[in-house]
């Protein structure tokens, strides 16, 4: 539940696939303790962790003998919905943020709206990406996908583009850090900001 003093969530979700309990604080300091089961993936959301200064907790299991499909897809929505809980009424957010950023050969680039219209651009990925087994058990389809559960469920516009890679974990790697950044800058307090920051009136 979200407090005026805090933004704190804590979600889970069972089902016949899965199962996902995961806490978030948006004003921590990148603090993480992940295991979902999928080792690249606990990579992946460590780096969100410490790069958009959320401190994140998840415990997760699921049906990884048969894909790693169901478990990244219900943590994300759980991620997804912990955000949108712990973001509150959105009051004196900066609600956007933008990062470029590189590793090694790889270079992405993330903008990012709190803007509680769910919509996610996602390019320039190099062919064949989708399809290449990172990790033992991850395969390149499901950043995308990851994106896709993150960006509905929290209500987020977010665009992610590829500009340049090879090696498909520096490619997938680079993408979620750019993301971590892109949020941190959008979630974070802006003291010269009063109220919602919308000529609406609600995001």
């Amino acid at each position: 539940m979200t407090t005026a003093a805090s933004r704190t969530a804590s979600r889970s979700r069972s089902t016949s696939e899965s199962s996902v309990e995961l806490e978030l604080d948006l004003d921590g300091t990148g603090l993480a303790r992940i295991d979902t089961s999928v080792p690249f993936f606990d990579h992946l959301l460590t780096a969100f962790a410490k790069h958009s200064l959320t401190d994140l907790t998840v415990r997760a299991s699921g049906d990884t003998h048969i894909d790693a499909h169901h478990t990244v897809e219900d943590v994300s929505i759980v991620l997804g919905d912990a955000i949108r809980e712990a973001l509150g009424d959105k009051a004196g957010i900066s609600r956007f943020g933008d990062a470029l950023v590189p590793l090694d050969e790889a270079l992405a680039q993330a903008v990012v709206d709190i803007s509680g219209r769910p919509f996610l651009v996602h390019e320039g990925e190099p062919a064949g990406f989708e399809l290449h087994l990172i990790g033992g058990h991850f395969t390149g389809s499901l950043v995308r996908h990851s994106f896709e559960a993150i960006t509905f469920h929290a209500g987020l516009t977010t665009h992610v583009r590829v500009l340049s890679g090879r090696d498909p974990h520096h490619i997938a790697e680079a993408e979620f850090k750019a993301f971590a950044r892109a949020f941190r800058q959008a979630k974070a307090l802006d003291p010269l900001v009063h109220g919602i920051p919308s000529t609406k009136g609600a995001l």
